[in-house]
């Protein structure tokens, strides 16, 4: 539905207080298994895999293999966004959501248990894909869902917050995956190789039991109700969405700065600074750690901020601020002191990075109809993953490898900037705007 439909996200509609943070609750913690998850592949994908399961005597082989391995996960995230969205936006989001959850637990304490390539060959790195496969179906449905079970909570002034206290979620789920890492990475390199990196992969389950938990508990959103109740939407939600392409478009574009920024800072550069610069695995972890700490304040820092003066000025801010950055954060990584480091992590990331990802999943939220909201959040947001983030640490390693220097890497960086900054500029601002309404349609259109 484009964006001056008519809307029914009057404040007095806004659910209770304590549904209200029982959805944000069931929302983050379902987001924190799923991202704790993601990211701790992809930081294994930085300084473990390629010595466990692509041994060669070709450093930059090995790292390429296993980048390749992360960037796989995401060719199932947009299948998995459909798939998994038909189910919310038909279904309901809590359905959807206990899904998510159940698959990418299984797929992450399977990755912990999986044999390396010394103990089964071949088939280790074909394992090793086909879980990452299913972690990246699992986290394709994941986030339209959980934003839409946050934002549908949320009163109209107050989505911006709602939305961003799941990247705060997804921050916690950083800094406890990196943080166990880089505990782990204090082993002895063998003990580490052999055992030390797998048990943050089984913890994983700890996770799945309490996100589990308290998503049973959590109801479904009264604007998912009303809609329902009218028996209002398509039949199939991907329809609604493609009949509107504007919107799904200009959603995928909008993020490629953050999808790719993002990547290239902790994924690719928790690589840079072990394989490149020489330094300990520990220290790429522990600034990466600190960079999640600065997350979990800074992500709802800059919701707030977009529900006071607009979701465009924080964007478009985050975006201009990691085009002029992007360059110092490789140059404070080349000092090797570990305290610039963090510093640039923290830099890069956290402030930057983290404004224009903290409203992104809000965003596209305000840009679809009750009836196919998460089918078109998980479109929008796994394309952008998919043609942006999933292949950064991948492309990047490859214009080091290739030119000898990073600066490829920043022009590849900018020019995300500058693709997002056109997009955001073309969306509507609907900061403090009721969501949209599905149009309303005979009963026997719908099942």
């Amino acid at each position: 539905m484009s964006a001056d439909s008519s809307h029914s996200d009057s404040p007095g509609s806004a659910p209770p207080r304590s549904a209200r943070r029982s959805a944000v609750l069931a929302s983050s913690i379902g987001t924190l298994l799923e991202y704790y998850d993601y990211y701790l592949f992809g930081l294994a994908a930085a300084v473990v895999f390629p010595a466990v399961f692509f041994p060669s005597a070709d450093p930059l082989t090995g790292q390429l293999s296993s980048f390749a391995t992360f960037a796989v996960g995401f060719v199932l995230r947009p299948v998995g966004g459909v798939v998994i969205g038909h189910i919310a936006d038909r279904f309901g989001r809590k359905k959807a959501l206990i899904l998510t959850i159940v698959l990418m637990g299984i797929a992450t304490i399977l990755i912990g248990a999986l044999p390396g390539y010394r103990q089964i060959g071949v088939a280790a790195p074909i394992l090793l894909v086909i879980l990452r496969l299913l972690q990246g179906f699992s986290t394709g449905g994941e986030m339209g869902g959980a934003i839409s079970l946050a934002v549908e909570h949320a009163p109209p002034r107050k989505r911006g917050l709602y939305g961003a206290l799941l990247l705060s979620g997804a921050g916690v789920a950083l800094l406890i995956s990196s943080g166990l890492m880089a505990l782990f990475a204090m082993l002895p390199d063998r003990d580490f190789l052999a055992w030390g990196w797998r048990i943050p992969f089984l913890l994983s389950f700890v996770l799945l039991v309490a996100g589990l938990v308290i998503r049973l508990r959590v109801g479904e959103t009264p604007e998912f109700e009303r809609a329902r109740e009218k028996a209002s939407g398509e039949r199939i939600p991907l329809v609604s969405v493609l009949r509107r392409p504007r919107n799904l478009i200009y959603g995928v574009l909008f993020g490629f700065a953050n999808s790719i920024g993002g990547y290239v800072i902790t994924t690719y550069g928790a690589s840079y600074v072990k394989k490149d610069l020489g330094m300990p695995a520990s220290v790429a972890l522990t600034a990466t750690m600190v960079a999640a700490g600065a997350q979990i304040i800074l992500a709802p820092t800059w919701g707030a901020l977009s529900d006071r003066i607009g979701r465009k000025p924080v964007f478009l801010g985050g975006c201009v601020g990691l085009a002029v950055v992007i360059f110092p954060v490789f140059w404070l990584f080349e000092t090797k002191n570990p305290v610039l480091v963090a510093v640039a992590m923290v830099l890069g990331f956290s402030v930057f990075v983290m404004a224009m990802s903290a409203l992104s999943q809000t965003i596209l939220s305000e840009l679809f109809d009750t009836r196919s909201r998460v089918t078109g959040v998980n479109l929008g947001y796994q394309l952008t993953a998919v043609l942006g983030g999933g292949f950064a640490p991948y492309l990047s390693a490859w214009l080091v490898g290739a030119t000898g220097a990073v600066w490829g890497v920043g022009i590849y960086v900018i020019a995300g900037c500058v693709l997002s900054a056109v997009a955001m500029l073309m969306l509507p601002e609907r900061a403090g705007q009721p969501l949209p309404e599905p149009l309303t349609e005979p009963k026997a259109a719908t099942v």
